[in-house]
This record gives structure tokens, C-alpha cells and sequence, in this order.
């Protein structure tokens, strides 16, 4: 039996817009859009024990709320509870509002745990007055928190999840069970029904690590199905794309050792070994679809240069797609020295080509210039070459599928289909890469050119963040720079993270010595 989303109670029109905002138009959508989180308030925590980045439950008295004018107005309620104290802050909020918060209301709230100016605080907790004794029980099982947008919040959710199940559960939604029940018992993973019912609704004594560490065997059975449909349908479009014919490129005895010759370094044996898995699919007649990936560094780009040359020998077209007009930029110097000498001279398409330039470049590409760089102004309409053969595009993961793809919808009329070489900076596990990459073959270039450091990478955990601070004193002090990037320019209530100018500020009266620049879009 199918059930449209007007058969659940409470949704009208104005929901009805909202949730399809998500994608989300029947009820087996409903069910399929999971929970991001889970929310522990099994228990509540004493102020005192709170540290920044955790997410708790605690329950106080309202010492103090006022709203703070400003550059932005802020409604800001200090609780307590005996062992500590901590700040409330609401961003978005109505004036009415401060009235529920009187000194002496026993409050109860949940949020993510930040350092903030005066101590720790809390950015818009969800909350509640607890007024009668039996406001006073706690829930018995994980709270989930699902993905949303705006005008519906979490009480909708549990509604709409609440009556999908009831459905599920009676039989009234048939569900496809897609996993052979064999494979499901050896892999000792639930039914679709069963493993649903478990991550939206988890019992009183559900595996609270195991589901919030996304380890569970209903998430992985989900997991699993969702990994293998999109590996079939990787394998699929591989499996379409070298059915069609693609340009044989032999080897060009004179232009590709005169470059060698020319570069003021040797080619690693990563990098050698990397351009001959890289030619000998050229030789193939069907599209290369290679993914080369390697540290900043590790020499891509010559090795792109290679495959490049491999295609202008041979009288095809070579294109250099970038996501940025920086990373093209560098791109369009680098191969304008290295072909330069060669009488190769790239042609440069990106937004910012106007009027007569644009003109030019778009006839150059048209006419079957050798090689061609750019940023996605290369996949726009209006864009033709006269006779692609290569097309290598950079920072894959900037770029999906089908704009891929679309690059090559611009490769001109001819029977043929261009190569494909795809590069990115990303270390993917070679487990990772057959099941997300199903349609791609893989090069690592997993060698540092001579003199080449190593980059290290290392997660720290904020408790130590004086200790970072030290060391960027320490790296300032020697003559060096230090960039410290934040994920947000002000404070926000949307996502919860430390806001440049916040961060600005902090360093600056950390670093007496130190002049720190503020630098954002």
C-alpha cells in the first residue's frame, strides 16, 4: 500500500514545501532520511564537569538574563547549579522570550560545550523550564537529531519519523529488501525494517557507542546497501563509457624526450612509473579513465604534462581544467614555461575572459588549439573544440560526475571520446578508492621528489590549544608565518565552531609580539 506524505498527521501545504526541499515526497522517504546524530540526555551533568567540545545535558538555576546590545543583540542567561557555572547565549530570539528566563527558573538545556570570553557557554541550547515534578524524568534512550532546514524542527521530525514507523511496523509500507537474506545471516546484519526501526528509535539498551560512533550493525547494513548501489552504478557508467571508441596514441619519438631534456629535474621513479600506466592506456582504443593521486608536491602536474604531450603529438587537443582561477593560473605558468620552448602555447579560458578576448579563445578552441586551460568556463555552453583527445581535470572531488562529463559533451562531433585523467591531493585508501571510484583506474604517485619535506599532518585536541599557540609564538619568533584558518568569519548559531574574528582577538592578546592580520572574503 503507498502512503503520500498528506496521509501522515500534521502535514499540510507549508510542511509539505519544506520537506520537499530535502527531496524528501513520500513516506519511505521519511524513513530513509536518517538521523546525522544522536543526542545523549539519559543523564544530566553538573556544570563543574563540562569541558570545551563536549555535548551535555545539565540542569541549574537562571542567575542572571539580560540582552546585550551590540553589533549584534544577544540574549544572554547565566545558569547555575551549584558546582559551576555557565552562559546561555541566544542569537535569534524574541524579546517575549527573556521572560521565561526570571532568576530562580529551574532550567534544563542541551548543547555543544564552547570556551567562550567569561568561561564556557553554550550557542542556542535546545532547553526546557522544569516547572512540575514530572517535568523532572529524563528520557531513557538516545535522542536522534535529523538533517533540516528551515521553518521544521526537531519535534516535527519525531512526529513524522514516529507515524512512518507505525506504518512500517504494521505492514501497511512494504519495503524492498534489496540484501539476499543469506548474505544478510553470514554477515550477521538485520532486515531493511528491522535495522530502520533500530536507527530511528534505538531501545533503552541500544549500544550507545556503537551508534555514535556509526559502528552499529543496522547503520552498517545501510551502509553497505548504499555503498553497493553506488558501486554497481559506477561500474555501470565504466562499463558505458569504454564501449565507446576513443583515439590510439602512439608514442612521439621527438616531443615528449625533447621536453624530458628541457626540465631542470629528473622524474622520479613514482612519476615514470605512473606516465607508463598513463600511455599505455592511451594506446588503448577505448577512453582512459585514470585517477592519479599524489601529496602537493609529488609532481602531478609534469606528469599531466606528459600525458599532454602524448595527445598534441598525435594531432589532438589537450584540455587543463582547474575549480579555481588561482590553481588554473598556476597551471597555465607552469605549462606555458615547460611547452613554451617546445612552440606550444596554451590557450586561457575562465569567467573573467570577456568581450573580444573571449571571442578569440572560444575560435582558438573551435580551430583545434593543441592545448587548452581553464576553469569551469571550459564546460559552458558555447565552449567547442574542434578534436579533444585528452582531458585531465584537477582537484577532482571539486568536481562532480556528471560536470566531468560535461566537459566532454563540448569535445566537437567526431565519433571519438577523449581520455579522461583525473588528479587530486586527496590520499584515498586503495579500499576506499575501488568502491568510490568503481569507474576510475588508480596511479599513487607515492614518491617526494629530491629535497622535497615531507607534509605533516597532525589533529590536536583543543584542550592543548595553548600548546599550538606556543608553537606558532615560538614559529614567529624564528622569522616564520603561520596561517590559522576558521570555518566561519562571526560567531553563528548554525554551526558550531570558533569564528575568525573571535579567534583574531585571541590570538592577538596571546601573542604580545605578534602582529596577526584578519584576512576573509
Amino acid at each position: 500500500m503507498a502512503f503520500e506524505l498528506r496521509d501522515l498527521r500534521g502535514v499540510g501545504p507549508r510542511l509539505e514545501s519544506a520537506l520537499s526541499q530535502l527531496g524528501i515526497y513520500t513516506v519511505q522517504d521519511i524513513l530513509f532520511h536518517l538521523p546525522f546524530r544522536y543526542e545523549d540526555r539519559t543523564c544530566i551533568q553538573p556544570i563543574g564537569s563540562l569541558y570545551p567540545g563536549a555535548r551535555a545535558q545539565v540542569e541549574g538555576e537562571i542567575e542572571h538574563a539580560a540582552i546585550v546590545r551590540g553589533r549584534r543583540s544577544m540574549l544572554v542567561v547565566l545558569l547555575a547549579d551549584g558546582t559551576g557555572r555557565i552562559t546561555l547565549r541566544f542569537f535569534h530570539f524574541r524579546a517575549a522570550q527573556k521572560k521565561q528566563f526570571s532568576r530562580g527558573t529551574r532550567l534544563r538545556c542541551f548543547g555543544e560545550v564552547r570556551a567562550g570570553y567569561q568561561g564556557l557557554e553554550i550557542i542556542h541550547p535546545s532547553y526546557k523550564r522544569i516547572m512540575r515534578k514530572e517535568d523532572e524524568a529524563v528520557p531513557d534512550r538516545l535522542t536522534p537529531v535529523y538533517p533540516s532546514t528551515e521553518g521544521l524542527g526537531q519535534a516535527s521530525w519525531l512526529s513524522l519519523t514516529d507515524q512512518s514507523l507505525v506504518h512500517l511496523q504494521n505492514s501497511d509500507l512494504q519495503l524492498e529488501e534489496l540484501l539476499p537474506e543469506d548474505l544478510r545471516d553470514d554477515l550477521r546484519m538485520p532486515s531493511l525494517a528491522t535495522a530502520l526501526n533500530y536507527i530511528h528509535r534505538p531501545p533503552a539498551d541500544a549500544d550507545v557507542a556503537a551508534l555514535l560512533e556509526r559502528r552499529h550493525p543496522a547503520q552498517q547494513r545501510l551502509a553497505l546497501e548504499e555503498l553497493l548501489a553506488h558501486n554497481l552504478s559506477m561500474q555501470q557508467l565504466h562499463r558505458r563509457q569504454r564501449a565507446f571508441k576513443a583515439p590510439i596514441m602512439a608514442d612521439v619519438p621527438d616531443l615528449e624526450p625533447a621536453f624530458l631534456r628541457r626540465l631542470p629535474f629528473r622524474l622520479t621513479g613514482a612519476q615514470q612509473r605512473v606516465v607508463a600506466e598513463i600511455q599505455r592506456d592511451l594506446a588503448q582504443p577505448h577512453p582512459m579513465q585514470r585517477l592519479v593521486q599524489g601529496d602537493v608536491g609529488s609532481g602531478k602536474t609534469v606528469v599531466a604534462a606528459m600525458a599532454a604531450l602524448r595527445a598534441i603529438g598525435n594531432g589532438y587537443q589537450a584540455a587543463i581544467m582547474a575549480p579555481t582561477e588561482l590553481l588554473a593560473e598556476q597551471h597555465l605558468r607552469s605549462f606555458s614555461e615547460w611547452l613554451g620552448p617546445l612552440e606550444i602555447e596554451p590557450t586561457w579560458l575562465s569567467s573573467k575572459v570577456a568581450g573580444k578576448a573571449r571571442r578569440a579563445a572560444l575560435e582558438s578552441i573551435e580551430c583545434g588549439a593543441p592545448l587548452v586551460i581553464g576553469t569551469h568556463a571550459l564546460m559552458q555552453e558555447g565552449v567547442r573544440f574542434g578534436r579533444l583527445g585528452l582531458a585531465v581535470v584537477d582537484v577532482q572531488h571539486r568536481f562532480g560526475v556528471h560536470q566531468r562529463l560535461a566537459l566532454l559533451d563540448n569535445a566537437g562531433s567526431e565519433s571519438l571520446h577523449a581520455h579522461q585523467l583525473i588528479m587530486t591531493a586527496t590520499p584515498i585508501p586503495r579500499t576506499l578508492a575501488m568502491t568510490a571510484y568503481a569507474g576510475l583506474e588508480t596511479s599513487v604517485i607515492d614518491e617526494l621528489p629530491p629535497g622535497r619535506k615531507p607534509v605533516i599532518t597532525a589533529a590536536i585536541s583543543n584542550e592543548r590549544r595553548n600548546e599550538v599557540i606556543e608553537r606558532v609564538a615560538k614559529a614567529c619568533a624564528e622569522g616564520r608565518q603561520a596561517y590559522w584558518v576558521c570555518t566561519l568569519i562571526e560567531e553563528s548559531d548554525a554551526v558550531q565552531a570558533q569564528a575568525a574574528e573571535d579567534v583574531a582577538r585571541e590570538l592577538q592578546a596571546g601573542l604580545a609580539d605578534v602582529t596577526v592580520g584578519l584576512v576573509h572574503g
